[in-house]
């Protein structure tokens, strides 16, 4: 056995060596010398120079006097002669005398070798040759030329050459898209990575303290950031970093924003790019890129790759030949599907996506091991619109009374974009009437320019038309005031806005379960418009279709998706599947059932809506000539015409449980401050009385008399 091993250690390669080999071959890859495109045009223009004026064709020429030249023609030694205006000229010599003449091999000096000389004068040339043409000295030829300008002959010849080359350059590099636009660039980089480099020490950042509301998707983020910051916290108890992370949400929500927060905390090399920038119309670039993309990512791991808008390279390959595919997109997902969780190894790269499409991704890319994660980053709710108002109120100079809290109550449903768009209308409006701070019915206005548009004042209505259309207004207005599960009203308005003639404004519910009876409701407020218009008016018109529209979509959805309907009850008929929407996943007597269905929910809260309005006649003809008179009125209004609702709506229900809760909060710091203090004064209280005791107890001195 001791030999066995022995003989095992020897042929055992040593490490010393090993490494340094291997340190040799990399220090070859990292100097290898890197491929250039212009070397290509500078040695292609360089071969072209030199055939141009050092090829085999070019001619020996020799200057010799005007009495040399004399002796070659009268020797017979020229065959041609050319003469200048400038009184130069130029002697060709035959073959059989290039010897005595260059002394010269005629093999060296050319096929046309010539002599220049300088002549007296044309005429005494013509003479001379005249003169030895008829003594049968010269039997060639004699031309008279007119002197060219060598300069621009030669840049007339590598002028093309000098376009050729100088398109081919524009070309490459429009080609690649800019990409390298310095020595690097060229038509090879084409299918380099477009993605932006993020390094750590960045200058301007952006950190989780500008990202507003989102507490669940921060949290999510934040584990991901901490875990690159501090690995062995997590590895220690045998946990693996998730290889990606999928930000999902509706347009504006903040996701780009969440990603540029990950950038600037987590102190890793950050690479930023778009789903369209894998997209090229040449085919194998979009692979070629991802292959790329990875190759930087894995020279500086670890770090994060961030694809933004996904869906224009993840969508779901079709399985539909009949349709047909995107070959050139559907390799570029292989491609990234086989680097983000391949054969190979992409260990420290940490994959984040946004899109607002998730429904059209393809099932590969979604599942664990690509991307781990799914954070749905939402609508901002009341709480998180307020923190939000905070962030992009900072800048801007507001009044001191304006109510946060209440623009965040003027504006459910808008997302983080729409906040900081809000906030600087506002500024711009607040700007325009010369104001130096930001008011509150600044605000307002921004809000109502946001959602209605432009407000057109001097739009031509007739009178009839202005309380045609106050009394449409004023039935939407009456109709939500008195149902329980309507939305809050705010205010109305017969001012046109953007393509409105007229608009009530309301608060709606952000609720997060919706019952059959609050959709009714709805329903029936939406309906107050026109049947307002059948009872006071006599006659329907146009102005209704939006209400109608509306009204049509939601019974349908109450009736096909949610299984809100009395005969088809508990049934839903989505078919998420069926992108196209060809096929239909019920019978043709199903429609019929739904189509009676929905006709018969808008018929009933259409005939309800009618029966409201009868019983409050005498309140809305009020409220619809104070709506003349006014053109724009407030809840305020309504309450005094129709009183006080009974119910409260649920916004306030949430600030106000909120101000408890911050009561109670305080209450609490307080009694433990309050409790704090007690045990230090009852401490001090003690240390003082021990002190008292042990001076008590202490002997005193003898006095000395």
């Amino acid at each position: 056995m001791s030999n066995n091993y022995d003989n095992k250690e020897k042929n055992k390669p040593q490490r010393p060596e090993q490494d340094q080999r291997q340190n040799d071959q990399n220090d070859k890859k990292i100097y290898r010398f890197k491929f250039n495109l212009n070397i290509i045009y500078l040695l292609i223009g360089m071969l072209l120079l030199g055939l141009m004026f050092f090829n085999d064709d070019s001619s020996s020429q020799r200057e010799v006097t005007y009495g040399e030249f004399q002796q070659f023609v009268r020797n017979g030694y020229v065959n041609r002669v050319v003469g200048y205006d400038d009184n130069s000229v130029e002697a060709y010599i035959k073959q059989q005398y290039v010897q005595q003449v260059f002394k010269q091999d005629s093999g060296k000096v050319g096929k046309k070798p010539f002599v220049m000389t300088e002549a007296p004068s044309r005429h005494s040339l013509g003479e001379f040759i005249d003169n030895e043409i008829q003594q049968s000295h010269f039997d060639g030829t004699v031309q008279y030329k007119k002197r060219q300008n060598y300069f621009w002959a030669i840049f007339w010849q590598i002028m093309p050459l000098i376009f050729f080359i100088a398109f081919m350059i524009y070309l490459s590099r429009r080609m690649s898209g800019g990409v390298g636009g310095g020595i690097g660039g060229g038509i090879f980089n084409v299918g380099k990575s477009k993605a932006q480099l993020f390094e750590k020490d960045g200058k301007e950042k952006v950190t989780f303290k500008d990202v507003a509301g989102l507490a669940e998707a921060k949290q999510e983020v934040e584990e991901i950031v901490e875990f690159l910051r501090d690995p062995k916290k997590y590895t220690d108890l045998g946990g693996k970093i998730p290889k990606g992370a999928l930000l999902v949400g509706p347009p504006g929500t903040g996701k780009t924003l969440l990603a540029k927060a990950v950038a600037g905390e987590a102190n890793v090399p950050f690479f930023s790019l778009s789903g369209s920038d894998f997209v090229e119309m040449f085919v194998g670039v979009g692979a070629s890129r991802v292959r790329d993309l990875f190759r930087q990512a894995k020279e500086k791991t670890p770090c994060i790759v961030f694809i933004d808008e996904i869906d224009a390279v993840g969508r779901a390959r079709s399985s539909k030949a009949a349709f047909g595919g995107n070959d050139e997109r559907e390799s570029t997902l292989n491609q990234l599907l086989t680097e983000m969780d391949g054969f190979g190894s992409n260990s420290g790269i940490i994959i984040l996506a946004a899109t607002n499409r998730v429904d059209v991704l393809d099932q590969a890319l979604l599942r664990a091991g690509r991307f781990d994660r799914q954070i749905h980053v939402d609508l901002p709710d009341l709480n998180e619109r307020k923190e939000i108002f905070g962030v992009h109120l900072r800048p801007i100079k507001v009044d001191e009374s304006l109510d946060i809290d209440l623009l965040a109550r003027q504006t459910p449903g808008f997302s983080g974009a729409d906040i900081a768009n809000v906030c600087n209308e506002a500024a711009l409006i607040a700007a325009r009437h010369g104001k130096k701070a930001v008011t509150k019915q600044d605000f307002l206005d921004a809000v109502d320019r946001i959602i209605g548009g432009l407000e057109k004042k001097n739009k031509i209505t007739t009178e009839e038309e202005r309380r045609s259309i106050a009394i449409h207004e004023a039935g939407h207005a009456s109709i939500s005031w008195l149902l329980e599960y309507a939305n809050p009203l705010i205010k109305v308005t017969i001012v046109p806005r953007g393509r409105a003639l007229g608009a009530a404004w309301y608060l709606p519910e952000e609720r997060q379960i919706t019952t059959k009876e609050q959709m009714l409701d709805e329903m029936c407020a939406t309906l107050g418009g026109r049947a307002a218009e059948d009872l006071f008016i006599g006659r329907i018109s146009s102005g209704a279709m939006n209400d109608l529209e509306r009204v049509t979509k939601q019974a349908y959805g109450m009736t096909a998706y949610m299984g809100m309907s009395d005969k088809l009850p508990n049934l839903c008929y989505y078919n998420a599947g069926d992108e196209f929407g060809f096929n239909k996943p019920y019978s043709e007597h199903t429609a019929e059932l739904i189509d009676n269905e929905v006709k018969r929910m808008i018929n009933e809260q259409y005939e309800r809506a009618k029966r409201i309005l009868m019983e409050n006649k005498e309140k809305h003809n009020q409220l619809a000539q104070r709506l003349v008179e006014r053109e724009v009125i407030f809840a305020e209004d309504v309450e005094e015409i129709f009183g006080p609702r009974p119910w409260a709506s649920r916004s306030e229900e949430i600030f106000n449980a909120n101000k408890i809760s911050n009561e109670m909060k305080q209450a609490n710091e307080a009694a433990k401050k309050q409790e704090a203090t007690g045990e230090k004064k009852s401490e001090t209280e003690t240390e003082a009385k021990t002190e008292a005791e042990v001076d008590a107890e202490r002997p005193s001195k003898p006095t000395e008399e």
